[in-house]
């Protein structure tokens, strides 16, 4: 059986589920952006029912007796519907800008609401997807960008992805990822920071075949990549690694090897990383040469080298990795250990999307 059977998530389009320009792109190296954009519709500027000049009363009429207990009435009601009415318009813009990726409100009305950023109303995040030559594994692989907007900022900071068994770059982040990151960033909550997936293949970020090195493209050339597109600083350097399940094991190992370099990430976050306990187990996977090959990349093996850098954890409580990943928190003890009831995959990994982004925002470096 594969444990990591249904462990890979979506690289969740912005806007439309996928726009035109995406399916036209999706099997090609065309660089490639979900998500449509249109600009939002802008209010009229005046509310249903207010009076000619825009603007609703804001204080009773001055009556007395019977005629003012009326009129009175008359205000209250009329003052409840308009707000009513503005907080129904609230949520239905809210949920439209949800499902279309734009908020049909200015400006102003998107900072009251608490949603707005310093970006045009339609940049609510987006992907980008080209194919590009990797020489450490010798063939063309897909490149996805994860974006807090449609037009980020020169530098923006950039954590690896590494999707786990018989994913790959477009499948390799959880469902909600970039809805989250983009609402996060919007509102401020985390600095502007986006992530970066490249297609790895199914050896545990390792080279098992000549020629086909995942882990030197991770160290060698996606910085090239990074700095050669405005991303990640002058040094293309990614400022974390995140990875889930087999991309979890090469999340850890890819932090060992950044740190024997002394270019140590700030941070690493794994969801079910692949902890196996035992040679017998990961021989089934027939992806090491053997139980030394193993055993000098295991994580487990090797927690004392990765002490320095932010670490986070999160599995479910039936995921079949759990017990190595229980064993792993003991041993590190990362600055965020997760573990809640669920099970291997996307509908476990998508419900600590939120506290993924929040760990790896605490870690962004400071671009100014």
């Amino acid at each position: 059986m594969n444990d990591e059977n249904g462990e890979r998530g979506r690289a969740e389009p912005s806007g439309t589920e996928r726009g035109a320009a995406e399916r036209s792109g999706a099997e090609h190296g065309t660089a490639e952006r979900s998500g449509t954009e249109h600009s939002a519709a802008e209010p009229s500027g005046t509310e249903p029912g207010a009076p000619a000049g825009g603007q609703a009363p804001l204080d009773p009429p001055k009556t007395v007796g019977a005629a003012a207990v009326r009129d009175a009435r008359r205000w209250l009601s009329r003052r409840s519907v308009l707000i009513a009415g503005a907080s129904g318009l609230a949520v239905a813009g809210l949920a439209a800008g949800t499902a279309t990726g734009k908020l049909p409100f200015s400006q102003a009305l998107q900072r009251a609401l608490g949603v707005a950023s310093s970006n045009p109303t339609t940049q609510l995040g987006s992907t980008r997807v080209e194919r590009v030559y990797s020489a450490a594994r010798g063939r063309m692989v897909d490149l996805v960008f994860v974006l807090p907007s449609k037009t980020p900022p020169r530098g923006l900071p950039m954590s690896l992805m590494l999707h786990g068994l018989h994913g790959n770059a477009r499948s390799a982040v959880p469902t909600g990822t970039l809805k989250q990151l983009a609402s996060d960033v919007a509102r401020k909550a985390v600095p502007a920071f986006g992530f970066v997936a490249v297609d790895g293949g199914d050896n545990y970020w390792h080279e098992v075949h000549p020629g086909d090195d995942p882990m030197a493209m991770l160290l060698e050339e996606v910085p090239q990549w990074l700095r050669a597109r405005g991303f990640a600083g002058p040094t293309g350097q990614p400022f974390a690694c995140t990875g889930v399940s087999m991309g979890g094991f090469g999340a850890l190992v890819y932090t060992r090897r950044r740190v024997e370099r002394r270019q140590p990430p700030a941070a690493v976050a794994t969801l079910a990383p692949a902890l196996i306990l035992s040679w017998q187990e990961m021989a089934k996977r027939h992806i090491f040469t053997g139980l030394q090959d193993w055993t000098s990349l295991d994580p487990l093996r090797h927690v004392d080298e990765t002490k320095s850098v932010a670490n986070g954890i999160w599995c479910g409580t039936e995921d079949p990795f759990i017990t190595g990943v229980r064993r792993y928190i003991e041993a590190a003890h990362p600055a965020v250990a997760h573990t809640a009831h669920g099970k291997h995959g996307d509908p476990f990994n998508r419900t600590v999307v939120p506290s993924l982004i929040s760990f790896l925002g605490k870690h962004v470096p400071r671009t100014d």
